[in-house]
């Protein structure tokens, strides 16, 4: 029997999206003092002859935004879960600059975690001509519409470096609100939304087979050392239960389709245009997120990109996980997808 919070959230992090529409005062605007910095972090590695993933946070230092950097991460656990830092001048850089740079921002914030089974700790998010429809789709490979979810990390970090000819806004939605809404309307579904789901993992687990899903039910709420966290996932919940055999419910689908409703309800949602230089964060743990689909440029070096971080909290920063709800792929406590080879 899992713990259970049976009051509503009161905290900022149960808001309403409308409260934020219209106005970007919740968004650091990066100063010419911090982008001087980030310019002269850059060099330094750059000189030291240091790429992604070969560099910490010692190397690459931001005496001015580092600060302002853990002031966001205090905001997404503490807070409203959510932050967007904007003005980084993506089009200065190179691609190989430009990773450099996202890793030292990126190393500010926590541990980078795999994200596919190639091991990526920077993932591309673009269209490379997958169909949504087909077996084990990754949806952020295609221009499909993504409907609501959040990833297996702690935080996700988006940084907008094209934008497409029309189409693919971003959406986000307070997963405390939504617990709200459902506690106060559907209290009958709390049970079987702790008890969780089994989860598609897409061909990427650890046996490496088309058909494995997670071994364990994953809650979609997780009560734990006093902290309410959401996993939730509409797509890999469903695509799971076909894989197994084992049908959802009624009662279940109708809690599944209801959460995804209620991101996506005008009440709840904040929808927001991700611009070039836009890093979005979100708190995995409080916020679910979404993409409407898009249409793309026929130039290569125009089509919609964003650069994706799964980041974890150093240990002892971020909150504690129940070990049934922080086992996303069947690779362990807060791990990432399996590695193939």
């Amino acid at each position: 029997m899992h713990d259970q919070m049976t009051d509503p959230i009161t905290d900022p992090s149960a808001l309403r999206g409308p409260e934020y529409a219209g106005r970007d005062d919740w968004a650091h605007h990066l100063s010419p003092a911090e982008l001087a910095e980030l310019d002269a972090a850059l060099d330094g590695v750059t000189h030291a002859g240091l790429a992604p993933l070969e560099f910490t946070r010692e190397a690459f230092p931001l005496p001015t935004l580092g600060p302002a950097l853990a002031g966001v991460l205090d905001e997404l656990e503490s807070g409203r879960g959510f932050a967007l830092l904007r003005g980084i001048p993506v089009a200065r850089y190179d691609e190989a600059a430009l990773y450099r740079l996202y890793w030292g921002i990126a190393v500010h914030l926590g541990d980078m975690i795999s994200q596919n089974a190639k091991g990526d700790l920077i993932g591309r998010v673009e269209d490379v001509g997958v169909d949504i429809n087909a077996a084990n789709a990754r949806g952020y490979t295609t221009n499909a519409q993504l409907h609501p979810h959040n990833d297996s990390s702690d935080i996700v970090g988006l940084l907008c470096v094209r934008q497409a000819r029309e189409g693919g806004q971003s959406t986000i939605a307070s997963s405390m609100a939504i617990y709200n809404e459902i506690l106060a309307k559907h209290p009958e579904w709390i049970d079987l939304l702790y008890r969780g789901f089994h989860y598609d993992v897409r061909g990427e687990g650890v046996t490496g087979k088309a058909n494995e899903v997670t071994r364990h039910r994953v809650p979609v709420y997780s009560f734990f050392d006093g902290r309410l966290s959401c996993r939730y996932n509409k797509r890999a919940i469903e695509t799971a239960a076909e894989k197994t055999g084992a049908p959802l419910s009624g009662m279940e689908k109708a809690a599944v389709d209801e959460i995804a409703r209620l991101t996506l309800d005008p009440a709840m949602r904040l929808d927001f245009e991700m611009r070039p230089g836009d890093l979005q964060l979100l708190n995995n743990h409080m916020v679910l997120h979404a993409r409407s689909n898009f249409t793309d440029w026929p130039e290569r070096d125009r089509r919609r990109l964003l650069l994706r971080l799964w980041v974890n909290r150093r240990d002892g920063e971020g909150r504690q996980l129940a070990p049934d709800f922080a086992n996303r792929y069947n690779t362990g406590s807060r791990r990432g997808v399996a590695v193939a080879g």
